[in-house]
């Protein structure tokens, strides 16, 4: 059965969708865009921090359910520009150890509000 997730921990919806949804075995969390809790779109930091603000805000997500980036199965990653990828991955690969999960990044034709990214994920939640 879909249960919602929400937490403060993470921005919230900017829209009509839940930050996460779970069925009690895997967890999907919305695309997470460079957003502070407190609403502040990072649209003029850097990749890198705009990339480390949306992990985090995966992580938030996951661990108000009890989990971390380590129960990550798959992770989608959006580019408003694939030029980007080199400065994304590098600031991504500090958030997973030798088994990172399964990954796609793609360029689009824009992200929401800006953006130069948005991250979703799929995690173990059993």
């Amino acid at each position: 059965m879909k249960r919602i997730i929400s937490t403060d921990d993470a921005p919230a919806a900017v829209g009509a969708y839940s930050q996460a949804t779970t069925n009690g075995d895997l967890l999907f969390t919305a695309g997470q865009l460079p957003l502070t809790t407190d609403g502040e779109l990072l649209d003029d930091e850097s990749v890198a921090v705009q990339t480390e603000q949306c992990l985090d805000n995966v992580a938030a997500i996951l661990e108000s359910e009890g989990l971390d980036l380590g129960d990550a199965l798959k992770l989608t990653i959006f580019l408003d520009d694939i030029e980007d990828f080199d400065e994304m991955n590098e600031t991504y690969g500090g958030y997973f150890d030798d088994e990172p999960p399964a990954r796609s990044a793609v360029e689009v034709g824009n992200v929401p509000k800006g953006a130069a990214l948005e991250i979703e994920a799929i995690a173990d939640a059993s």
